[in-house]
């Protein structure tokens, strides 16, 4: 993820900072979805916003270093993701002090304690979607030029999201009870945001990235 450039031997300043600023979100992404917001009339649960934040990050990274850099740093994505969930269940293992809250003790353990499924529909879902971000940004990219970047952001985002979501909850939830207007409240929501947020975020972020490495 982290290659030196071939003219000078070092990590641009953008894609350290962008790197570091990915793996944050991958790790928060889940500890967010555990509460759903209302926008209007749209439910939704809050981790979409680090999720959207994941999109913009590798769309940034596509447009200023490529997509395979883009591509490594959603595979890399994977480590801190996996060590989080990981050390997630060994606190968990660990008895608690008798010190502790009772109350926050067993909110804790209600918010950490996620079912395997919902471990599996989360990784395959950041994986699938995220490369699919990138994939589709990419080839819009090939197909328009540099141009309309707002809207290769937008289209790739949303699509993204879609697949996501039918990932994540139907890997999770699936006979666990009815799905489908879980999907599409999410989708609907999802759709939304993306189109409304990630147009205006890709020109800051990527805009950030050229005076960093200027």
């Amino acid at each position: 993820m982290l290659e030196p450039t071939a003219r000078s031997g070092t990590i641009p300043p953008s894609l350290f900072a962008f790197s570091i600023f990915y793996g944050g979100m991958v790790c928060i992404a889940g500890v967010l979805g555990n509460k759903q917001v209302a926008l209007g009339p749209l439910a939704v649960e809050a981790g979409i916003f680090a999720f959207l934040l994941l999109v913009v990050t590798s769309s940034a990274v596509a447009e200023l270093h490529g997509r395979d850099r883009a591509n490594r740093l959603v595979q890399v994505g994977f480590v801190p993701l996996i060590v989080s969930l990981l050390l997630s269940r060994i606190v968990l293992a660990i008895p608690a002090s008798p010190d502790m809250d009772p109350a926050r003790r067993d909110a804790f353990e209600l918010v950490m304690g996620s079912t395997w499924r919902i471990w599996v529909g989360g990784i395959v879902a950041y994986g699938v979607s995220q490369t699919l971000n990138v994939t589709l940004f990419s080839w819009l990219k090939g197909r328009e030029g540099a141009h309309l970047l707002w809207l290769r952001a937008g289209l790739a985002s949303i699509l993204s999201q879609i697949v996501d979501t039918l990932l994540f909850v139907t890997i999770a939830f699936l006979g666990v009870f009815p799905i489908r207007e879980l999907l599409l409240g999410q989708m609907l929501a999802k759709v939304v945001l993306s189109a409304v947020l990630v147009p205006a975020l890709i020109y800051l972020f990527v805009g950030l990235g050229r005076r960093l490495d200027r």
